[in-house]
């Protein structure tokens, strides 16, 4: 359910968050001039989530339109985000920037939110989306045009208390409107928040962002991507939530596949490396997360972070040397020869 009288109210029913709180149901004035209608897609990209996908599902109810990009996952991870009303596309998966922009491709609406099955979206962000999209049809609309000079008047009185309440609160986003926007992560790990280990804010890509201006590049993981916007992006206050792993058996699953994804990513662009340099590539990982972003401030959980890290770097650069010596490939010329 939306949060603002100016934003449609979507028909779906609110529904308990991942937290323990309701949505709440605000009380709409229809005699209330209304700005341009400005809809609201989220995509969600899943691979067999079945025990993660519902809390994200649950998180976004409140939006127009819920695309779940799944790549024929063998559990019910498709029968779950149908349950939520979701549209699901069956994507063959060729890397994580591909799957990506497909899923943008598939969202019908001018604003796109971007969710994984394992983040949350909280309600504090929810309403900081809301705001921002229903600034943004004030602004960017000949909707301010169609009002009388006492009307307008009133709009803008109207706005710049809600501009002073915003600032009043810490959760201004800024009076200047952007295309795009960073959104934070706090992300929980052996049932501790992260706040350090490269975890937090972590800003990792724009995850708000009008269709047509963020297009991903074709990284099969870690995917990078261009910005095609005249305005720098800007960066949403409230985080979201992230559970990355909820046991160490996945979190080393995880890692095994990023890693793999990982040397097939530095073979297509040309990369090699030895044993040493390997093992090199994964001990700098270490001292980055451990030491340079202060993993040992989060205890137990930011050393198992940074050795996580080590791992995966350390066996990515394995594998690509296991790729350039064509390790464990018989040439069919060498059967039989003694």
């Amino acid at each position: 359910m939306r949060g603002f009288s100016t934003l449609p109210i979507h028909s779906r029913s609110p529904v308990a968050t991942d937290y323990g709180n309701k949505i709440s149901i605000p009380t709409v004035n229809q005699n209330e001039k209304k700005a341009p209608m400005v809809k609201i897609s989220v995509y969600i990209i899943a691979y067999n989530q079945e025990t993660k996908i519902r809390p994200a599902l649950e998180s976004v109810t409140w939006a127009d339109e819920i695309i779940v990009a799944d790549s024929f996952s063998s559990d019910r991870t498709a029968e779950i985000a149908e349950e939520y009303g979701a549209k699901v596309i069956q994507i063959p998966f060729k890397g994580f920037g591909d799957l990506r922009n497909k899923a943008i491709f598939a969202c019908s609406h001018e604003w796109i939110f971007s969710l994984d099955s394992d983040e949350r979206c909280t309600p504090e962000a929810r309403d900081e989306i809301l705001s921002i999209i229903q600034r943004f049809s004030l602004h960017n609309s000949d909707y301010s045009n169609s009002l009388s000079e006492e009307e307008e008047k009133k709009r803008r009185s109207e706005e710049d208390r809600g501009k002073e309440k915003d600032r009043g609160n810490r959760k201004s986003v800024g009076e200047k409107l952007h295309d795009l926007y960073y959104v934070p992560r706090k992300n929980f790990f052996m049932g501790k928040w992260i706040r350090h280990s490269g975890y937090y804010p972590d800003y990792r890509q724009p995850q708000l962002f009008r269709k047509g201006t963020l297009v991903f590049k074709s990284d099969p993981v870690h995917e990078r991507y261009d910005i095609i916007s005249e305005n720098r992006a800007g960066r949403i206050r409230s985080p979201i939530h992230q559970i990355p792993y909820l046991t160490i058996e996945e979190m080393l699953a995880k890692k095994n596949r990023y890693s793999t994804l990982g040397a097939i990513k530095l073979e297509k662009e040309g990369k090699s490396c030895g044993m040493f340099t390997a093992l090199m590539h994964g001990i700098w990982s270490f001292i980055r997360t451990y030491f340079l972003k202060a993993g040992f401030m989060d205890g137990w959980p930011g050393f198992v972070i940074a050795f996580g890290n080590f791992e995966e770097t350390f066996y990515k650069y394995v594998k690509l040397y296991e790729k350039n010596m064509k390790l464990g490939h018989l040439d069919s010329n060498s059967h039989g020869q003694g």
